[in-house]
């Protein structure tokens, strides 16, 4: 469902940065250890109502996998777009992550997470032909869904040559690029752009990148599935501006 997020990372950063998104809060029957107390005592604090259901209802709701907890969001408060004119107005040298075209939700969680540990400005993706914030993707992500800026367009190629004319590069993921990731510049305003599972960046996404970069492979596998490569893409350009800086 839509409007169930569920998972104890997911659930406990909603609880703490968004309270007022829950409508309520279901918690297994039973379940008494400490992280599921310390949940309840967030919830009670922030005003959450929260009730105890049978594991079996959760099950039926969210299809398993659930770690004993779920909140049910209010109606007119799904995740709503951030405003990528005002976060960029906000940030002197922002860091963007372009997906172009992922459709597992479990890839998608996945660099969510990695997007949000490496403190990037937000997380760009077609509307179409992609996976959106669906439960599994808010699950996986540990709670990087609820914070980091998740922004759907429906030109991806037009998006990118929007972000260029405000002077942001961008730089796509390319097995077939002939420049190595490691030999490139990824400092000042940047977007990284990464291509969907198996097919890689689509044609107009890759005209529309500035350069295309790729990962040094030494053994017998071709590529790396996205939400590695996205990670170890991020951390180069983290580790490259740290350095700028010091």
């Amino acid at each position: 469902m839509a409007d169930l997020i569920y998972g104890m990372h997911a659930v406990a950063a909603l609880v703490a940065r968004a309270p007022e998104r829950i409508e309520l809060l279901l918690a297994q029957e039973g379940r008494q250890d400490q992280r599921m107390q310390a949940l309840l005592t967030g919830a009670e604090q922030a005003g959450v109502a929260h009730r105890r259901v049978a594991r079996q209802e959760l099950d039926e709701r969210t299809g398993g996998a659930h770690q004993g907890v779920a909140v049910q969001l209010r109606a007119g408060f799904e995740y709503r777009e951030a405003h990528l004119a005002d976060l960029l107005d906000r940030t002197a040298e922002p860091l963007l992550l372009v997906l172009d075209g992922i459709t597992d939700p479990h890839n998608l969680g996945a660099c969510l997470r990695s997007a949000d540990a490496a403190g990037v400005t937000a997380v760009i993706a077609p509307r179409d032909r992609a996976v959106g914030l669906t439960p599994v993707v808010r699950k996986v992500a540990c709670g990087a869904a609820e914070v980091m800026p998740f922004i759907q367009v429906t030109n991806l190629a037009r998006t990118l040559k929007w972000l260029q004319q405000r002077g942001i590069w961008t730089v796509g993921a390319a097995g077939e690029a002939d420049l190595c990731l490691y030999d490139h510049k990824l400092t000042g305003p940047l977007a990284l752009v990464m291509g969907a599972e198996g097919s890689g960046l689509r044609r107009l996404t890759r005209e529309h990148c500035d350069f295309l970069v790729k990962l040094p492979m030494a053994g017998s596998v071709s590529s790396l599935n996205v939400s590695v490569a996205t990670g170890i893409c991020l951390y180069e350009a983290v580790r490259q501006r740290r350095a700028a800086t010091s």
